[in-house]
């Protein structure tokens, strides 16, 4: 007879580690869980080495891509459960798996690279394609969510200034170029023409920004082909001016460019009209190929050869779990969430369902399986 999960026999709670990185915006999706899941937890941040800031280290459940002073020591007693996020912190929750020997149960929000049933759970948002599998948790969109308190303190700070544009206002938020989007002065300057026109025709202001992402190309491309009335806000580092969260509270219409996840997700949590501008992809034969297997392999209808083929390519290192923007696109269109720019905005006040409870129940399930 199985009897109840204890993680411990002198803990009445389980032991639960969040393990997160650099990537505030992924680290927040881990936050938003465990706050929700209301149970005590413990955080350790782990920063990689300079080199793998940006590269992407080869995924192995080890800590080689860890700058060990930077980050929290990692010791036993071991974890029940670990909530992560991204590959390398994922590659670190791996690792104090297999310390424990295979009784730390990790979640991993997002895609694994591989090794699906290494996991407990994976939380997907449909941007990812992943096979129907017990452990796999599908969910419409990410589960980040934008700090209203935050949004509206600063559209307090920053209505005197906005007072002084012309309606309607048109926030024009730029990425940056991710595979397989093409993204360059020439996408840019069609991108800012035809918001431009939008506001002109509305005898209102764009107000474009550009983020961390944004390659200095397109950001004077941007700057060059800005109508003489817009406004325009530089990303920078340390950017006590930046105008983002006010534009989201104050701002009357959004475009949003097709590779920022967490732009769109945040406009549309928020209700507010939103456009998306799709950026062109950049077809080869590698990665049509790549597409296509992975769609059959992990869209759920490839049947057992799509299983199969996905497998081999897996293992031959060619092709990991794929990720497609579009898909979360179309969930956006959907939904009644957002247009493609181009087309008339919709009414501002729909919200997307929350997902979140969801995620927890699952999670308090996880934990109450037996040992």
């Amino acid at each position: 007879m199985s009897t109840p999960f204890v993680p411990d026999n002198a803990r009445q709670a389980p032991r639960i580690w969040l393990v997160l990185s650099d990537k505030l915006g992924d680290n927040a999706q881990v936050e938003i869980i465990a706050e929700a899941l209301g149970l005590p937890c413990e955080t350790k941040r782990v920063y990689p080495l300079e080199q793998y800031v940006l590269g992407k280290p080869p995924f192995k459940a080890s800590l080689y891509h860890i700058d060990r002073q930077k980050s929290d020591a990692l010791q036993p007693p071991w974890p029940d459960l670990i909530l992560t996020i991204g590959r390398r912190s994922a590659m670190v929750a791996m690792w104090i798996r297999k310390q424990s020997g295979g009784r730390s149960r990790v979640v991993l929000v997002g895609r694994p690279k591989r090794g699906l049933d290494d996991y407990a759970l994976i939380i997907a948002p449909s941007q990812y394609h992943l096979p129907d599998r017990p452990n796999v948790l599908r969910l419409d969109l990410p589960l980040m969510r934008p700090d209203e308190r935050a949004i509206a303190e600063a559209a307090a700070s920053w209505r005197e200034r906005f007072a002084a544009l012309q309606r309607p206002v048109f926030a024009l938020m730029i990425g940056g170029a991710t595979k397989p989007f093409v993204f360059d002065a020439s996408v840019a300057r069609d991108l800012v023409g035809r918001a431009s026109a939008l506001a002109d025709k509305a005898g209102g202001t764009l107000y474009a920004t550009t983020s961390r992402r944004t390659p200095l190309p397109v950001v004077k491309a941007v700057q060059d082909a800005l109508p003489g009335n817009a406004r325009f806000y530089q990303w920078r580092r340390d950017g006590k001016d930046n105008p983002y969260r006010a534009l989201l509270g104050l701002a009357d219409y959004f475009i949003v460019t097709g590779d920022s996840v967490s732009m769109m997700v945040e406009v549309a949590r928020l209700g507010r009209p939103l456009a998306i501008f799709p950026l062109p992809v950049r077809e080869d034969p590698a990665s049509r190929l790549q597409q296509w297997v992975a769609r059959l392999a992990g869209g759920g209808n490839g049947g057992a050869l799509g299983e199969a083929l996905g497998a081999l390519f897996r293992r031959l290192g060619i092709l990991g779990y794929a990720r497609d923007l579009t898909a979360l696109h179309r969930v956006l269109l959907d939904r009644g969430l957002a247009v493609s720019l181009g087309e008339d905005f919709l009414p501002a006040g729909n919200r997307p369902a929350d997902e979140l409870p969801r995620v927890v129940a699952r999670l308090k399930a996880l934990l109450e399986e037996t040992d």
